[in-house]
C-alpha cells in the first residue's frame, strides 16, 4: 500500500534558490511604507497638515540577487507632502527623500533610484513670542 499522492516534495534546503519562488509586494503596500517614512522624517507634523501620502511605480529590474537568481525590484516614489514655514525646505525634501529611500529599500528589498518629493503647501509656524497678524 503505498501513501504517496503526488510528486515527493524536497526539503527547502535542497531547492535552488530560483526554484523557490518570490513574494510580490503590491504597489499600494510600497505607497504606504514610503508615506509612513515621509511622516517618520517630518515628525512632528506642522499643526493642521495633512499626512504625507506617496504613489509608488514597481518594476522588475534586469539584474537578478546573487543569491536567489530572483530579478530585483525597482520602486520610483512619489511623496507628496505639507511643511511647516519657515524652513530649509531643500534640506527636509533631502531629509524625507533619504528616509523613504533607506525604509523601503529595507523593508522591502527593493532598489530605489528616485524618490521625488512634491510639497503641495507650506504652513506659516510663527516663531515664539511673535505677534499674530500685521504689525503697524
Amino acid at each position: 500500500m503505498s501513501t504517496e499522492t503526488g510528486p515527493t516534495r524536497r526539503p527547502l534546503d535542497l531547492v535552488p534558490p530560483g526554484e523557490r519562488g518570490a513574494t510580490r509586494i503590491a504597489d499600494r503596500v510600497v505607497a504606504k511604507i514610503a508615506a509612513q517614512a515621509a511622516r517618520e522624517a517630518l515628525a512632528p507634523l506642522p499643526e493642521g497638515a495633512a499626512a504625507p501620502h506617496a504613489t509608488v511605480v514597481v518594476r522588475p529590474h534586469s539584474r537578478l540577487r546573487s543569491s536567489g537568481g530572483t530579478p530585483i525590484e525597482t520602486a520610483r516614489v512619489r511623496v507628496h507632502l505639507e511643511l511647516g514655514y519657515p524652513c530649509d525646505v531643500g534640506a527636509r525634501c533631502a531629509a524625507v527623500r533619504r528616509h523613504v529611500a533607506e525604509r523601503v529599500g529595507v523593508l522591502v528589498s527593493m532598489e530605489v533610484p528616485e524618490v521625488a518629493v512634491q510639497v503641495e503647501r507650506l504652513h506659516l509656524t510663527p516663531a515664539p513670542g511673535a505677534s499674530h497678524g500685521r504689525t503697524p
